[in-house]
């Protein structure tokens, strides 16, 4: 999502080719769009509770239904859109009528619940009609946001959580306080736009800093610390305000109103472009989201 000082510009970007990224093995930046291979960065942490693309969240009570239809959203800072991830067909659900100020993330929970915030507010929204209600204002919001399922952050209930540059934070859904979790990303980097979280299919955050300057990157973290447990290196764009999820595969949302899709491949990813042909002139993704119920894996 934007940054603090930004507001919607007149950019749009419509890929037609397909690319594949490389991520940083050694020194600053990655690849360029013509890259033929990936490599991603493995960095593990001890306390992090392990690597790959499912967390072991086995033993908490996650509950939740699996969507009967298969949707993710994304979204300018007015209008939000729906992307069928089986079809790929992108569309507009209609404006945030009533929210007050530019929405910059989004957030679902198991049952499909809608939350966004602005800079200084949260709403809850209603994804089928982008109709928003104001729960809180004042404080200041992160600049990522998603659930992560129950058993993680909180014991008992899903949490709505985010990074602010480095800090993993929580925002409580009911009065919209902000609290650190008291956990930093590390080697300088810090959100550059979005996280996402999934049960059982693993919770993602998109980066940028050391390694990740030229395009943002990708990294898994632990929805329980925030702790990061895997960078998979570039998603061979810049900006990727928006990141979602679904049946195995992510979804980047890039503020020049770019689309695309991102599979992991190992330690590593590769992304295809999903054309948007009536996209409105002037297109920038400010967040995007999907169900923390959504499915972890194809089949």
């Amino acid at each position: 999502m934007p940054p603090p000082d930004d507001q919607p510009g007149e950019t749009f970007g419509n890929p037609s080719t397909s690319s594949t990224t490389q991520g940083p093995s050694s020194g600053p930046g990655s690849s360029g769009p013509d890259s033929e291979t990936t490599t991603g960065v493995g960095t593990v942490d001890s306390s992090g509770g392990g690597t790959g693309l499912k967390l072991d969240v086995a033993s908490a009570d996650l509950g939740g239904p699996i969507p009967e239809n298969a949707e993710v959203f994304g979204h300018s800072g007015n209008i939000l859109y729906r992307l069928d991830p089986n079809t790929k067909e992108i569309t507009e659900v209609g404006p945030f009528s009533g929210c007050t100020a530019s929405i910059i993330d989004i957030a679902l929970n198991a049952d499909s619940q809608m939350f966004g915030v602005a800079f200084s507010s949260l709403w809850s929204i209603d994804r089928m009609t982008g109709q928003c209600t104001m729960i809180a204002s004042g404080n200041s919001y992160p600049t990522s946001l998603s659930f992560v399922p129950a058993g993680t952050v909180d014991p008992a209930e899903e949490a709505l959580v985010g990074y602010v540059g480095a800090q993993y934070v929580r925002i409580d859904t009911q009065t919209g306080e902000v609290s650190n979790l008291g956990n930093m990303l590390p080697d300088g980097l810090e959100s550059s736009g979005d996280l996402v979280s999934v049960n059982g299919g693993g919770s993602f955050l998109t980066v940028d800093g050391p390694g990740c300057n030229m395009f943002d990157c990708i990294i898994e973290i632990n929805p329980s610390n925030g702790i990061m447990l895997q960078n998979y290196g570039s998603v061979n764009h810049d900006q990727v305000f928006g990141l979602a999820f679904w049946a195995g595969q992510a979804y980047g949302f890039a503020r020049e109103g770019v689309l695309f899709e991102i599979t992991f491949n190992g330690n590593s990813v590769s992304t295809m472009p999903i054309p948007f042909p009536v996209a409105p002139p002037g297109l920038e993704f400010f967040g995007a989201g999907s169900t923390t119920s959504a499915p972890p894996a194809a089949g």
